[in-house]
């Protein structure tokens, strides 16, 4: 079998737009089937074209793959796709995942469509772990979105995660697919879009009510922070059911299709951790907490990378509110331990405790005073810390909201999506959130 991979011009294209999709084959000619994501991956598509060669290139520049053009249906509806390449005709379903001869991209809608949620798709945190042409935003300062991967297709840097080793953590597999699987299960419209999309200001005008972001958001341009702030400041409301959110700043080549992020202190050598580094010209913490909008940061928490992890809960901290309506928790009982739902990575406010010894946030680290820290869970002391201001608590992962005219939830764990399936307390929390909120 002729190899063959590809990627898109663009990460979405509107329903009824054409998409250019860039594939690369020896073979003389190859199908791509398109499936759209949802309960279970659906056929939407197929077409067949003449194959045409093409060398790899390098991780900074576009590599220039001979392009295809394909009307998207009108009827398509908004969501995440994955065009499956193949050079031999198949059957049946195939694996949706896989490091070669797949591309996603994300169908929006063609106008405003009255569904009250929109789900972001993190592309730019997708291609700051995409290897492919050697290279990643964790060894070299930019990359370009015009070459194999991005969420699927391509190679990813990290370590393999213990408790899911059917997928790489930084693709779409591993904590979007299972949480967009659950929300059509449980009949949750949304329509889809990516940061790029947010970040040329599109869509949040459009009458949602809820923008949800999922997983490992960890990449934000200044622009599409703005938006999103000024989203929650007109009354609309964020649910991140994930962590290390907002952590670094990135900034998008004029064209739309690089990225750049500068993570180094000034003369820091090679060997450098920037997470545990003062001085990172691009942490958003060091020159605008992002906790001024998730309400907490990756600083407060803390990631168990290798291996398992000692096994983490959120201990409640105020059963009555509607957050855990209809999950027969008590205050003091632990959500999600035996599932080791705190980490791989998770978020956190500085914190103190108030007379009746309920955790309050500080503000001191720009979490909002009204922050509610509905949950906690203490961080034991061999995991991995990013670098912090000084402040009186513990690290500790918070789950918890606030409000600022739109309500803001964080999960504050990476993990939230994982336990979707298997812990009844964690889906019905997670559908309290889309009831209210959306």
């Amino acid at each position: 079998m002729s190899g063959i991979s590809g990627y898109p011009a663009r990460s979405s294209v509107r329903a009824g737009g054409v998409i250019r999709l860039h594939i690369a084959t020896s073979a003389p000619s190859f199908h791509v089937d398109f499936y759209r994501w949802g309960a279970s991956p659906r056929h939407t598509g197929h077409v067949e074209w003449p194959g045409r060669a093409a060398e790899p290139g390098s991780y900074d520049a576009d590599w220039r793959w001979p392009a295809y053009e394909f009307l998207v249906p009108p009827e398509w509806r908004s969501g995440v796709y994955i065009a499956r390449l193949s050079t031999e005709s198949t059957s049946g379903t195939p694996p949706m995942d896989s490091r070669e001869a797949r591309i996603l991209f994300v169908v929006t809608p063609s106008a405003p469509s009255g569904r009250k949620v929109l789900f972001k798709i993190p592309t730019f945190t997708y291609h700051a772990y995409n290897t492919a042409g050697g290279g990643s935003l964790y060894s070299a300062a930019q990359v370009t979105m015009l070459r194999p991967g991005g969420g699927i297709g391509g190679p990813v840097k990290g370590l393999p995660d213990p408790y899911d080793t059917t997928s790489p953590r930084q693709t779409f597999a591993h904590w979007d697919a299972p949480f967009i699987a659950w929300m059509e299960e449980n009949r949750i419209e949304a329509d889809y879009c990516t940061d790029l999309d947010l970040h040329e200001g599109q869509h949040l005008h459009d009458g949602y009510r809820l923008l949800v972001t999922v997983g490992h958001d960890e990449y934000w341009s200044g622009e599409a922070r703005r938006n999103v702030t000024v989203f929650r400041d007109n009354g609309g409301n964020i649910a991140n059911f994930g962590a290390n959110t907002c952590w670094w700043r990135v900034r998008v080549t004029p064209d739309g299709n690089g990225l750049n992020c500068n993570k180094f202190p000034p003369g820091a050598s090679a060997e450098t951790d920037p997470d545990s580094s003062y001085g990172c010209p691009d942490h958003w913490w060091e020159s605008e907490p992002e906790n001024s909008l998730t309400g907490v940061s990756y600083r407060n928490g803390g990631g168990h990378w290798d291996g398992p992890r000692m096994p983490l809960g959120f201990t409640v901290t105020d059963a009555n509110h509607w957050l855990f309506s209809g999950t027969g928790l008590r205050t003091g009982d632990v959500i999600g331990r035996d599932g080791a739902l705190v980490g791989y990575e998770c978020d956190g406010a500085a914190y103190g405790l108030d007379a009746s010894g309920r955790p309050r946030p500080t503000g001191q680290d720009g979490t909002p005073k009204n922050f509610e820290i509905l949950g906690l869970a203490t961080l034991p002391s061999d995991w991995n810390f990013a670098v912090r201001e000084e402040v009186d608590s513990s690290r500790a992962a918070t789950l918890g909201l606030y409000t600022a005219n739109g309500t803001v939830f964080t999960a504050a764990t990476t993990d939230w999506a994982r336990l979707l399936a298997t812990d009844p307390q964690v889906s019905v929390i997670t559908r309290n959130v889309f009831t209210r909120l959306s």
